[in-house]
């Protein structure tokens, strides 16, 4: 019997990527993804909530393309079209906007949280299931929605206490714009390409490309924000690019008014993982925590025009967004305070048992009547209750 076969007749075992959350993590999850949430909503933003699955050709359009072999597909028994499992929920809100939403007034803030399925996991990201809370604003060109969407990705990541965040910016137009106007092809092409995704400022300027010596200086150009700034400022940058480069300044002098310590740094060539965006965009990470913790940045919602039932639809408008992966949240959580947990006879009534829980308390019931002191803190101990009720209060096992 091969290994699969084995894999998939033992109940106990899963497919590689997929794993169960059991006590206490799958608790802690729900209520960080609640944290976050009420974080966005603080911030004006509205929940919506889409499929787990639609139809494969509203999902893998405008940001949905870049993962079409990352989503899985099945046959809808009743339409007989073919059906995707979201791998990611930014495709699906930009579809809600641009159809049920479109009378809606802009610029339009959505947040959402939600699990999704890939075919396959990353080295730094096993996981092929994994949680998504996010928010998108949508509408909007000005930087300030941009510096907006970061300021509260990064306050929402506060308020789960993780500490040492770092914010990365990345312009990941700059890349495909030096490639498209190098002049070269072929192999060529692909060896400037190799080059800059090495960060090999020499064999860049051994080339034949156009612009070797600015694509070399953006090189240079990264690391610790005001640093790489400064360098940056001193390129003579082609006049399509200058457009991207005035909302950076303009995205940085608001981050670093309201986020004064937050670690801030840039690579403007870094396009890996940034397909579909079309502008500023960021990740995520903490010191000492695996994996990033959310990415986002400026996009378009739709490569083509979404229609609702009416036949009414938005052709593609900006948009700027993020998503935090609850993955790599969890394992960045400081140790949460232990739950306190009182066991409590069967006999003690409903509303007694509903005070203390009003008070904090997890209160557990005991099903058996009549248990004495013994049978009562032996069954504490088998709940996880460090306490439990005597003459009306909970007092602490000893």
């Amino acid at each position: 019997m091969s290994t699969d076969s084995h894999r998939a007749s033992h109940p106990a075992l899963l497919p590689n990527g997929l794993t169960d959350l059991v006590p206490p993590v799958a608790a802690r999850e729900w209520q960080a993804v609640h944290q976050l949430i009420d974080t966005y909503t603080g911030f004006g933003y509205m929940l919506v909530k889409p499929p787990l699955m639609e139809f494969e050709a509203g999902l893998l359009v405008g940001p949905g393309a870049a993962l079409g072999a990352q989503t899985f597909r099945l046959m809808d028994p009743i339409s007989r079209q073919m059906l995707g499992l979201r791998a990611d929920i930014t495709a699906q809100i930009a579809r809600i906007a641009g159809s049920r939403l479109q009378k809606s007034a802009r610029p339009l803030r959505l947040a959402y949280a939600g699990d999704v399925v890939r075919v396959s996991g990353t080295q730094l990201r096993p996981e092929r299931q994994f949680c998504q809370v996010g928010a998108e604003l949508i509408g909007a060109m000005m930087p300030s929605a941009d510096a907006e969407i970061m300021v509260m990705a990064v306050t929402a990541l506060q308020s789960l206490d993780i500490a040492n965040i770092s914010l990365d910016l990345c312009l990941p137009t700059l890349l495909p714009y030096f490639l498209r106007e190098s002049g070269l092809e072929g192999a060529a092409l692909d060896d400037l390409e190799d080059a800059v995704r090495r960060r090999d400022r020499e064999a860049v300027q051994q080339s034949a490309a156009a612009h070797k010596e600015t694509i070399a200086a953006l090189i240079a150009a990264s690391g610790p924000i005001d640093e790489a700034l400064a360098a940056l400022k001193s390129i003579d940058m082609p006049a399509g690019l200058r457009g991207d480069l005035e909302r950076l300044y303009a995205v940085v002098e608001v981050l670093h008014r309201d986020l004064p310590t937050l670690k801030i740094t840039l690579d403007p060539l870094e396009h890996r993982g940034f397909e579909y965006q079309t502008g500023l965009s960021f990740t995520l990470f903490a010191k000492g925590v695996r994996g990033e913790l959310g990415r986002g940045g400026r996009y378009r919602s739709a490569a083509a025009t979404l229609k609702d039932d009416s036949g009414n639809g938005r052709i593609g408008e900006p948009a700027v967004g993020f998503t935090l992966f609850m993955d790599s949240i969890m394992r960045g959580l400081p140790h949460d305070e232990v739950e306190q947990r009182v066991l409590v006879p069967a006999e003690l009534p409903l509303a007694e048992r509903l005070a203390l829980m009003g008070e904090g308390w997890v209160v557990v019931r005991a099903l058996e009547g009549g248990l004495n002191d013994a049978a009562l803190i032996a069954a504490a101990g088998e709940q996880h209750c460090d306490y439990r009720l005597r003459d009306g209060a909970p007092v602490k096992i000893q």
